[in-house]
This record gives C-alpha cells, structure tokens and sequence, in this order.
C-alpha cells in the first residue's frame, strides 16, 4: 500500500479518541510519530518510558506491540489524516530508525501485502442452462490482484457514465447517449474470460465495452464531446466508437448481430482459433434478422457467442410485455444457452469462459442471456421512472448492485482493506476529471477533415459536400 504522513497537533489526536478503554490507557502527552495505513504511531516523551531499552513485539491478534498495550506507545484510528506517498515498509523503516535516535521505541502497525489473501474460493449462482449436459462451475477463484483490476475497472466505467451524464446536462454532450451504468459487471466479466485476439460487437450502448476492449477514458470522453482527440476523431460520438477487434457501437436496432457472425466466418475461414462475441439487447432479442443469424451460425457453427443483456426494459416496455417467452437463452432452438446472474462479474466470467472453451473446441455458436439491470434511463431523453418506480431501481441498487457485491467479496476475504479501495476511488475519479477538463478543451475536428477514412488504403477522394459547390476530399 501507498501512504502519506503528516504531523498532527495533539488536541486532533485527543479529540478523535472515543473509546473509554483508550482514554484510562494513556494520560501523559504524546507525539505523533506516523500515519499508517490503519494506525496513527505515536511516540511518548522518554521520561514516561518504563524501560529505555525495551524491544518492541507484536502482543495480540492486532498487531498491537507490549509497549503499546502498557501504554508507553499511543496508537490511534488513522482516520485523523490522510495517507498517500511513498511505500509503507520504507517509511516504516525511516520511522523505526527515527525513534530510535530520539531514545525511544516506535511501533509501526500496518498492513502489508503479505497480511492480505492472495487467492479466494467464491460460491456464485448456478447458471440455468438448454441443450447442455452441464454448466459453468458453481465454485470460482478469483485473486486479489484480478479482484482490484475488475474493481478499478468497473469504479472507472461508473464514474465515466456519471460524468456523461452531467456533461450532458450541460449541454456539452449533444445527440444520442445511452449509458450503461448498473451492468458493468456484464463488460468486465466478459473480457476477463476471451482474449485481446479476440473479438467483439454490441447495439449503442457501448461506452463501457469500448473501455474494455482497449480505449482510454480520455478518448471515450473527448469522443462524447466531438473532440479531435476522441477515439473516433470526434465523428462517432457515443454509438459509434471502435477500437482493434472491437467492432462498435452500432445505432440500428439488431443489425450489429449479423455483422457479427460475419467477423466469425472470418475466423473460421482464416484458420485462427479466435472467436466474436456479439451482444445485443432483450429490446432486439425479437428482431428477425437475429432469427435469421442464429440459423446460419449453427448450420455453418461459427465460433460466436450470441449474448442478450437482458436489463429488463427495452426502451420503456418491460420484457412481458413484449415477448412471448422471456426465456432468451432458449430462443436459438437448436442452439445451446445458458442464463447468467448478469450483476456478479465472477458468474459472468465463469460463464463466458466456459461459453469461449465451447466455441474454440468447434461446437458452433453459444447463447447467453445475462440478466441485468440500467440506472438510467434507455437514452438521455428518457428519465426511466415513467415505466418503472423509484423504489425498483432503489432495490437493485440496495441488493444487487455489481460494484458493491464485488467490494464485499475483497473484505470479507481479507483480499483489500477499506483504506486500498478508497485510494482507488480517489484514482478513478482523478482521472475522469481529467479526462472531462481534457473533452471539453480538446479542439473540434476541423472541416477539412470531416470526410477522412471513409475507405481504407485510398488515394485522395474528391466527395460532394451538402451543396454542389462544397468539395471536400477524404484521406485514408
């Protein structure tokens, strides 16, 4: 862990001590030594020690030293101060030398990497399954550095959405936008189980799976805002955002599922063991041309994952009310399926794992449904309490929310203290603050650029503009 340390005077030390027990312990002043990361160090003046020379040693479970609990060291909730800077072992060695020096024995209580669990067992929910003689494993291990990856991953794509969501407020991002905030646990999870080979197309709601699939929250920003450095250049904006193997971000309801089984035969035709994860919503799970797909997937068994994040509303009809059946894992007939706790990131990659390992061993295409649910609205015109109450989102947040169901996990496992998650959190909304100062200063393409990359490896192309007289040219 990462620390910071500062002195302290002692009247906030004296005021931050409610506990009685603490307050009969110690009487005579104190100094404060250090801010750790879950103790404040403090050091007693050398007339109130009870021996000069007395070795420091851990006394109980706590990591409290003899000297401590005999009262000649003062040790404190660091919650006084703050803590950032440089590695807690060296500024534990610096303090220990420094005490030393001033006649007087320093306890340095603090978590280190080697206190915490490296590796957990997790029992998620059984997956309902079609046309399979067995499901994903039902026990999954996570370690704690994958554990903090998918945590800062998803607090990341949280914060991005919500700073999306002022920014159009104000009016700074124009046009359509659809958030996707209340599912990462469905983008984080996919990519924690298929390869950066690999590839991936989705509907519009594509910020969180842009992030995932290699973008920058700075390009995604600066994107949303039609600035030159977005990552399409400005031109995209929201539904249109691509980076390598990642194929959008597609505004026509459905029509991304298609393409996706096209990029699968390219696989299949070029001999790579790659595959194309195509996800589409409960909202254009009724879509003929997805029907359509299904069929030439199977008969051809294209190594694509069909995946329906089923967020219950598509736009603002609720899934009984428009489908016939709501079993979505079901619909490809002759395809096998599974249905999938789409707000517990380690049953979504567990999933998808084992979704990839069938496609890979050549067994043609997989169906998932992953149930999940939206924070906001469809897009930015829908204030998503029209069709569904307060309460229903306020529930799911409460009981099922992705982000906190994994942060539980961390703690309750000893895998990541409070202090570390917070520090990410202050990480997280550092640098989508400066992505948004970035987005909003950035340039705005110019409009001599506005026809460029249309085709690729082209020479100059003259193009119309809106009037006869308007000549552009695109560049490749």
């Amino acid at each position: 862990m990462y620390s910071r340390w500062r002195y302290a005077p002692t009247s906030c030390l004296q005021s931050a001590n409610q506990r009685k027990e603490e307050e009969e312990v110690i009487h005579p002043p104190y100094q404060l030594v250090a801010v750790m990361h879950h103790f404040v160090v403090c050091q007693l003046p050398k007339k109130f020690h009870k021996e000069e020379e007395e070795e420091v040693e851990p006394a109980d479970p706590e990591g409290h030293s003899k000297a401590c609990v005999e009262g000649r060291v003062r040790v404190v909730p660091s919650c006084v101060v703050f803590v950032e800077g440089k590695m807690l072992t060296n500024i534990s060695n610096v303090l220990r030398a420094c005490a030393q020096r001033n006649g007087a024995a320093a306890v340095v209580s603090a978590r280190t990497y080697a206190d915490f669990t490296t590796e957990a067992t997790f029992e998620v929910k059984k997956c309902d399954t079609f046309k399979l003689d067995e499901g994903p494993a039902t026990q999954v291990t996570m370690t704690r550095d994958e554990g903090l990856q998918y945590y800062r991953t998803m607090q990341t794509m949280r914060r991005m959405e919500l700073k999306a969501d002022q920014l159009y407020k104000q009016k700074i991002i124009r046009g359509f936008c659809h958030l996707y905030d209340g599912q990462e646990a469905c983008a984080v999870g996919i990519e924690a189980s298929i390869k950066p080979t690999d590839h991936l197309i989705t509907a519009y709601r594509a910020h969180g799976y842009t992030l995932t699939r290699g973008g920058t929250v700075k390009g995604i920003m600066a994107e949303l805002t039609g600035r030159r450095g977005g990552i399409a250049k400005g031109k995209g904006g929201s539904m249109h955002m691509y980076c390598k193997n990642f194929y959008g971000g597609n505004g026509i309801v459905g029509a991304q599922v298609p393409l996706g089984a096209g990029v699968a035969l390219a696989c299949r035709y070029k001999g790579t063991d790659q595959l194309c994860v195509c996800l589409y919503g409960d909202g254009a799970a009724n879509q003929g041309q997805i029907f359509e797909t299904y069929n030439m997937a199977a008969l051809w068994k294209l190594p694509v994952i069909f995946i329906c994040e089923n967020n219950r509303y598509g736009m603002g009809t609720s899934v009984e009310r428009a489908a016939a059946s709501t079993d979505y894992f079901k619909r490809g007939e002759f395809i096998p399926g599974l249905r999938v706790d789409g707000m517990d990131i380690l049953c979504v990659r567990e999933a998808t794992r084992f979704a990839a390992e069938h496609c890979r061993a050549g067994k043609g295409p997989i169906l998932m449904e992953l149930q999940t649910y939206r924070y906001h609205g469809h897009s930015m015109s829908d204030p998503g309490v029209s069709y569904r109450t307060r309460e229903e989102i306020q529930e799911v947040r409460s009981k099922s929310d992705p982000i906190s169901l994994l942060k539980d996990r961390l703690l309750s496992n000893n895998m990541a203290s409070v202090e570390e998650l917070k520090e990410i959190d202050v990480e997280v909304r550092k640098e989508i603050e400066d992505a948004a100062q970035f987005a909003t200063t950035d340039p705005e393409p110019p409009l001599d650029e506005l026809c460029n990359h249309i085709f690729s490896n082209s020479p100059p192309v003259e193009v119309r503009g809106t009037n006869p007289w308007a000549k552009l040219k695109s560049v490749s």
